[in-house]
């Protein structure tokens, strides 16, 4: 380095300000970057681990009661798939034994927890006979805890018969072999109770099965409850009711019998399960399994009892669902009158002499009231019709309660159904017409009896309902495509498919639905995982304290649960209207018929589906 250099360095060294350092910071200089006395460790949002803990321990029995739920349906399916009553019963008849034979059976309630039929029936009642639906599930829906149908009609002093079915039904099992065993059910307990004509009581599907008994050829004399029983099955709002055009979609009845003979001629009612829980995936899937995880402490055996009946998955023949299908989903003959039993009688809706009860709810999106009650203007033309007629028709409304509800509330059968059964003398006493029963419970308790609410019959016009069930066009369009498509599957597919079907890949498809393997993946037997799941919720199970509810985590778990529900919620409402959308497209503007109607407003030549 020059000597210039190096006096210019000399100089810059000589002129830097030495700066002293407080002693804070030569400490912190001298310790590293780690060194920060001043600054405060991070902690955890208050009651975060007291809330952790609590959503484990929570989580864990959330599995372990979906184990119980598998074993329990093991179980069930081991003993033959029993009916699944809270109340002791006798055979009375075994319709499997019949000349005609079919899958039901009469039975009579004898125990009612600690009383005996001697305890609690007044014989001067009317007997109470309850069938349950064959709509996929199993029997016992009418009964399967004290507060119910069965349970309400009991504790009325009514004798109480109930009508179940088996697994599996008859071979070749039609309908008119199910509309004979219930004839004769009917019949058989009229012998027995002669002062008094029996009061049937249809859930469901099984509603439109006893609305056949009264309006055939021999019909009824006792009144009929209509539980959520759809008998106009073209009524309805297509965006807010979406099982009466996905049978459209799918192109009609084809689809049912394709799975049918899959199943090598049994339908699994499995696939009915899915379509129900597929219509308010928000409510069945969403709110069902978070409010199990968010109260699994009080809401696990409740949970389980309703489950050990909504899994046991029962089965239909192939002529059975295709002439469900056919006839009253697609085809919509009941209210048309168009109904064919068997070769010697049809239905025809005014024939009904006896009372008609309808109880229906504006929550019930699978069987609306416009479904349950848009019959009566199609078969009357005027209330004057329907005085004319003799007929008598009162319906009950619910503002709320859901489908499952009409059956299985607790709340519904202590107030409703209590009423129905309190007010059946005046129902017999009134003049032929049109009447809306209300309820009026000023004390605001489900559970009282007369004279703590009052029920008083408004009489109603035909026309008040009249709007509710217009003749839709699509639908008819939909029923001569479904013609066409089960025409052609019949003819050139389902020889094939039965050719190849047997026992064995029948059995095969059923142990493999979604249905039922969502449910066995819990399962001990299937998942030895369960095992550990099973030993961790005994022992939390022995000293667990839950949380309070104000509990800040618990407060954003039950924010959170609700706004992903909605969200879903939203995402379904997309989702029929678009269903609805495309629906209208396909079977209003590319179906067209050619050639004229005949006096039933049915295309004389056959539809054709425009390009």
């Amino acid at each position: 380095m020059s000597r210039s250099h190096k006096t210019k360095a000399v100089q810059l060294t000589s002129e830097r300000k030495v700066v002293p350092l407080a002693p804070a910071h030569v400490a912190a200089v001298q310790s590293g970057p780690r060194a920060q006395p001043d600054a405060e460790p991070a902690q955890l949002p208050v009651g975060a681990l007291p809330y952790g803990r609590d959503l484990t321990e929570r989580w864990i029995l959330f599995l372990d009661t979906l184990r119980q739920r598998a074993d329990n349906m093991r179980e069930h399916e081991q003993q033959g798939m029993p009916p699944l009553l809270d109340f002791q019963y006798e055979t009375i008849l075994d319709a499997r034994k019949f000349d005609q034979p079919a899958n039901y059976a009469l039975l009579r309630i004898t125990v009612i927890g600690d009383d005996c039929w001697e305890d609690c029936v007044d014989e001067t009642k009317p007997p109470v006979v309850v069938v349950d639906p064959r709509a996929g599930h199993g029997p016992g829906i009418g009964g399967f805890k004290r507060d119910s149908e069965i349970g309400m009609a009991m504790h009325e002093g009514h004798p109480v018969y109930f009508v179940m079915f088996f697994p599996e039904p008859m071979p070749q099992q039609t309908l008119a072999d199910v509309h004979n065993a219930l004839r004769q059910f009917v019949a058989e307990v009229a012998r027995r109770h002669p002062d008094t004509p029996p009061v049937l009581y249809g859930n469901c599907q099984a509603g439109w099965a006893l609305t056949l008994l009264a309006a055939d050829c021999a019909g009824l004399t006792g009144p009929v409850v209509l539980n959520g029983s759809p008998l106009s099955y073209w009524a309805g709002e297509a965006g807010s009711n979406p099982m009466r055009v996905m049978g459209g979609l799918t192109g009609g009845a084809w689809a049912a019998h394709l799975a049918a003979d899959l199943g090598d001629g049994r339908f699994d009612g499995a696939w009915l399960a899915q379509n129900f829980e597929s219509l308010q995936p928000e409510k069945a899937i969403w709110e069902k399994y978070a409010n199990l995880l968010s109260k699994v402490d009080t809401e696990a055996d409740r949970f389980l009892d309703f489950e050990r009946w909504w899994n046991g998955y029962y089965t239909l023949s192939r002529e059975e669902i295709m002439a469900i299908t056919q006839n009253l989903f697609i085809g919509n003959k009941l209210e048309s009158g168009e109904f064919q039993i068997d070769a010697h009688c049809h239905v025809d809706l005014r024939r009904i002499q006896n009372p008609m009860i309808v109880f229906a709810s504006y929550g019930d999106n699978i069987t609306p009231p416009a479904q349950a009650l848009g019959w009566v203007p199609q078969v009357y033309k005027s209330t004057a019709d329907l005085k004319s007629a003799g007929q008598r028709i009162v319906y009950l409304t619910n503002p709320h309660v859901g489908h499952l509800g009409i059956f299985v509330s607790a709340t519904v059968a202590k107030l409703e159904h209590r009423a129905i059964l309190e007010s059946l003398n005046e129902i017999e006493a009134l003049e032929p017409g049109l009447y809306e029963m209300i309820i009026d419970n000023p004390s605001g308790d489900p559970d009282c009896h007369k004279p703590d609410y009052s029920v008083r019959f408004e009489p109603r016009d035909v026309s008040d309902i009249g709007e509710t069930a217009q003749k839709s066009t699509e639908l008819a369009h939909v029923r001569r495509v479904s013609e066409m498509n089960e025409f052609a599957y019949s003819m050139f597919v389902s020889p094939w498919i039965r050719a190849i079907s047997n026992p064995v890949s029948a059995e095969v498809m059923k142990r493999s639905h979604p249905m039922r393997l969502s449910r066995m993946v819990f399962s001990e037997q299937f998942n030895p995982w369960m095992k550990f799941i099973h030993t961790m919720a005994d022992g939390i199970g022995k000293d667990r304290a839950a949380l309070p509810s104000d509990n800040p985590g618990i407060i954003a778990e039950r924010a959170a649960i609700k706004a992903i529900g909605q969200s879903i919620k939203s995402t379904r409402i997309l989702r029929d209207l678009a269903t609805a959308a495309v629906f209208g497209m396909i079977f209003r503007d590319a179906v067209q018929v050619s050639g004229p109607e005949n006096k039933d407003g049915e295309a004389v030549n056959t539809a054709t589906i425009g390009v």
